[in-house]
């Protein structure tokens, strides 16, 4: 599903529960994430709509290296000449983007979570046990601004991994926050403002400190990496997100 202007100049493309993002301005695009590789032709679709093309995507940037926001960046570099950007943190992970050691095993949790087999079924039908990683990546500095269309502040918020960052649209009054806050967790299938289970996440006690990093944005809108844009204001989204703690 292609959802246009979640936020201003941005707009997302949505698919088994996991979010892309185009943002928008005169000077082209940036490609926020690559989520799974059945939404790569839906990104085509999606440019389409928008009246632009390939071409026009300067850059990909992928806020971690997890498989569902990997998906189908091998391919648009390849295919596209898209350069890929991510946190030193997370260049590993992205060329290998299976090999990672949450808190706890998240073949095991969804026994505990009946609820997410359905979420998880269909990330796996969109193609999230089949991503190939992407190795030629260029380094994602954090506390700079990204020298991309949009020009988004990076921001490091280690916790669900350790190269794990958000992006800041300050101009936009928008966050990109990716799996550092979700309102949908796919490991548990609950709704609203929360960190990403422990199923998934290296580490719960570092994701739940880097909401500080979250909330100082003061942005109105917020743009998780899974579920629905959030538009009650970063502060009252982290105050959410604490008092729903850890699973």
């Amino acid at each position: 599903m292609f959802i246009p202007r979640v936020a201003d100049g941005v707009h997302l493309l949505t698919h088994a529960h996991v979010n892309v993002y185009l943002v928008e301005d005169e000077d082209g695009l940036t490609l926020v994430d690559a989520g799974l590789p059945s939404m790569w032709p839906m990104l085509g679709e999606a440019l389409e709509q928008i009246g632009r093309r390939p071409q026009e995507i300067a850059a990909l940037l992928l806020t971690h290296g997890h498989f569902d926001h990997v998906g189908f960046a091998r391919r648009a570099h390849r295919e596209w000449g898209v350069p890929v950007h991510v946190h030193p943190g997370d260049r590993r992970l992205a060329r290998h983007p299976y090999r990672y050691r949450p808190e706890r095993n998240r073949l095991l949790y969804p026994l505990t979570h009946p609820r997410s087999l359905p979420v998880l079924g269909g990330m796996a039908a969109a193609g999230a046990l089949t991503v190939r990683g992407v190795g030629d990546t260029r380094g994602l500095e954090a506390g700079r601004v990204a020298e991309v269309p949009g020009r988004p502040e990076v921001i490091h918020t280690p916790g669900h991994t350790a190269g794990h960052v958000v992006l800041h649209l300050p101009d936009r009054d928008a966050v990109i926050t990716a799996d550092a806050l979700v309102t949908l967790d796919p490991y548990t299938a609950r709704t609203g403002p929360q960190i990403v289970a422990s199923a998934a996440t290296a580490d719960t006690a570092a994701d739940l400190d880097s909401l500080d990093a979250i909330a100082a944005t003061g942005a109105g809108t917020l743009l998780p990496g899974h579920g629905g844009p959030w538009h009650g204001g970063a502060a009252e989204a982290v105050r959410r997100a604490r008092q729903e703690g850890a699973h």
